[in-house]
């Protein structure tokens, strides 16, 4: 579980390091209403990342607190069958925008470097009924293809690759539900 927390940390870092500049960063949604937006997200697909290289089934839980920022609840099971969880908090980048936040999630190594360790959560795509999501980091390296239910139809899932590629992703190396990273 400890590894679980410091390899999110390392990647929350890396990311920060390398986010894009505004002029080729990937178009956001606008405004997200935040109360329609918490609860649990399932990961339908993601790129490769290090922190979750191990998880074949991951989601996620949103809960909105009185100050207007996101709790984070993020779930994983592992390939052994285990569930590895961390908790963190989301919170907007600029006052008054909901589509680009700051995650950092809550360990020893964020607690002694809390400038550090946030990392981007950018919506990119939200359906009309909040029911899917595309989020990512603005330098492309971060992608998850979000639902409420584990799984979609083809055309869900096809709107959401599309709305990737739109946006300048490379969604050739998705890893999905149920699968882990090759080694």
């Amino acid at each position: 579980m400890r590894l679980f927390i410091a390899l999110c940390c390392t990647l929350l870092i890396a990311g920060c390091a390398r986010s894009g500049s505004d002029t080729d960063a990937p178009m956001t949604v606008g405004n997200v209403d935040l109360e329609r937006y918490q609860g649990t997200w399932y990961e339908l697909a993601r790129l490769p990342m290090f922190f979750q290289r191990n998880c074949i089934r991951s989601e996620a839980n949103y809960r909105l607190q009185d100050d207007g920022n996101v709790a984070v609840t993020n779930r994983c099971e592992t390939k052994d069958g285990e569930w590895q969880q961390a908790e963190g908090e989301a919170v907007p980048q600029q006052a008054g925008q909901t589509d680009k936040l700051w995650v950092r999630f809550d360990n020893w190594f964020s607690n002694l470097f809390p400038g550090l360790t946030k990392g981007h959560y950018w919506i990119l795509y939200l359906d009309n009924d909040y029911s899917v999501a595309l989020v990512g980091s603005p330098d492309r390296d971060y992608l998850w293809l979000l639902s409420r239910e584990p799984e979609v139809n083809a055309a869900t899932r096809d709107k959401l690759l599309d709305e990737a590629r739109q946006r300048g992703y490379d969604v050739s190396g998705l890893i999905w539900r149920g699968e882990s990273e090759p080694s």
